[in-house]
């Protein structure tokens, strides 16, 4: 005779494995269903698409301009320096600007709303 073992606790012989699965902690049911939760997971959801599409426009957009119009990017503007190279170095720092607008926003808003959830959870 087998016997199931679902956390820990040996479940009857002949019981079926999928009936001795645990429901969820409870707590995380509590904290799911908070708003302010869910209005951090949306916020923070919505702001990282919102930052992943913009830095996607940029390098697609820098991609195609090299696919389709090399001659602009050949073009020389500060010395040897070319058009390509400077709007290459503006992928790379507009990535990081990126970045520091997500970091900022994370330390203020992301942080007070998580710092509201943890209030509001310990009542």
């Amino acid at each position: 005779m087998s016997t199931v073992q679902t956390a820990g606790r040996a479940a009857p012989p002949g019981a079926d494995a999928l009936a001795t699965v645990e429901l969820p902690d409870a707590r995380l049911d509590r904290v799911s269903s908070n708003p302010i939760f869910q209005t951090l997971v949306r916020e923070r959801t919505r702001f990282g698409l919102i930052l992943t599409f913009a830095m996607l426009v940029v390098y697609y957009g820098f991609i195609g301009l090299i696919a389709f119009d090399k001659p602009l990017l050949a073009t020389k503007v500060a010395g040897t320096a070319s058009l390509g190279l400077l709007l290459g170095v503006g992928v790379i720092v507009f990535a990081f600007v990126l970045t520091g607008i997500y970091v900022v926003r994370a330390n203020t808003r992301f942080d007070s709303l998580a710092a509201d959830l943890t209030r509001s959870l310990a009542r």
